[in-house]
């Protein structure tokens, strides 16, 4: 099937138990067994779930993957990729990356002993000179968050896998419509689903898709074990909207054309970054491995003029935090959702695409 066909009619579209034609809400917590020891298919839901499965199953045909995993948000499907690794590895991250992400490595895991080395992912050399013997991985977002920043999946992947390394991509700015990393080389892929996946800022989740059945394996049992799954009401709500991304990413691209061209035109505005500029770093590189260079976009006022007047004075741009949904929204990264990164390594990472 066609990937527009993939997302309607992929993964469980339909109850076979009566041919509804959407996807029933399985809200049990447990599941009748006929035989002591018999391993039935559904035992518990936080193990399994006939609704969570219905989506796992999509997004892994939409990213092709081997499987997927539905989460309660995409930082706890971020954490679940870390988890994998244990105390004393190390993982090679992307510098310009979400605040939640920075926040969760730098807050949480180096506690539990993991080890990272930030890079600028777009720099081959730099990723490659930041390789240690204990390293496991190499973990970016292409575009990123805010900055938009290009990496060479395809590269990266070719890196790793000449160091027996995993590549992770945060898939969530460009959405599988646009770019499917799995595809480039990389081994496991993960979005915050609450974005362009859910696409109706009425619900939180986070999912990630893997390569090989080994990974699968890894991933059923961290999911599992630490209980961060979806449940069945917001999983039938992400399975929905996913039915209708096509349509609405074809809406997104168009007013996103329309902004970049005003942006890019307005004295006021002092710097638009979007890939499908022509003289944006990294355009090349968008261009080969995405299908659509994406909704967002970031922008620098001139120096001078205020960042909270501008938004103050925007009626039908929302001020919020969040992407992708059906509402045009605009945030202030610095105060607010990369709130947590210390402003001297903002600093940094702005100054290399300036």
């Amino acid at each position: 099937m066609k990937f527009n066909t993939q997302l309607i009619h992929g993964g469980i579209s339909e109850d076979p138990a009566t041919g509804a034609v959407s996807m029933p809400i399985y809200r049990a917590s447990t599941f009748r067994q006929k035989e002591l020891g018999a391993h039935p298919k559904w035992e518990y839901s936080r193990t399994g779930n006939p609704t969570r499965q219905a989506l796992e199953q999509l997004i892994a045909e939409l990213e092709g993957g081997v499987a997927g995993f539905a989460f309660a948000s995409g930082s706890a499907a971020i954490h679940a990729a870390f988890t994998l690794f244990s105390a004393g590895d190390h993982i090679v991250v992307g510098k310009d990356v979400y605040g939640g992400t920075f926040r969760l490595i730098n807050k949480v895991l180096k506690r539990f002993g993991l080890e990272f080395t930030t890079v600028d992912t777009s720099d081959l050399a730099a990723v490659a000179a930041a390789i240690q013997e204990n390293t496991r991985a190499i973990y970016f977002e292409t575009p990123t968050n805010p900055l938009l920043q290009i990496t060479d999946i395809k590269a990266i992947a070719k890196i790793a896998k000449e160091h027996q390394l995993l590549t992770i991509v945060d898939n969530t700015f460009a959405s599988p419509y646009n770019q499917q990393p799995l595809k480039l080389g990389a081994d496991i892929v993960l979005h915050s689903a609450t974005k362009y996946l859910g696409g109706h800022s009425d619900l939180v989740a986070g999912l990630a898709v893997v390569n090989s059945q080994d990974l699968a394996d890894q991933f059923a049992f961290l999911q599992n074990s630490i209980g961060s799954q979806l449940g069945p009401d917001d999983s039938w709500l992400l399975q929905r909207g996913i039915k209708t991304l096509a349509a609405r990413m074809r809406v997104h691209l168009e007013n996103t054309a329309a902004i970049v061209d005003f942006l890019t035109k307005t004295p006021e505005v002092a710097k638009a970054y979007y890939p499908g500029l022509t003289d944006f770093p990294g355009h090349e590189i968008a261009a080969r491995q995405m299908k659509h260079y994406g909704a967002m976009i970031s922008f620098e006022l001139q120096p001078g003029l205020s960042a909270k007047q501008f938004v103050d004075q925007l009626q039908l741009i929302g001020l919020a935090e969040s992407l992708g949904g059906i509402e045009s929204l605009i945030e202030v990264p610095a105060v607010m959702t990369h709130g947590s990164i210390p402003r001297e390594i903002r600093s940094k990472t702005e100054s290399r695409m300036s």
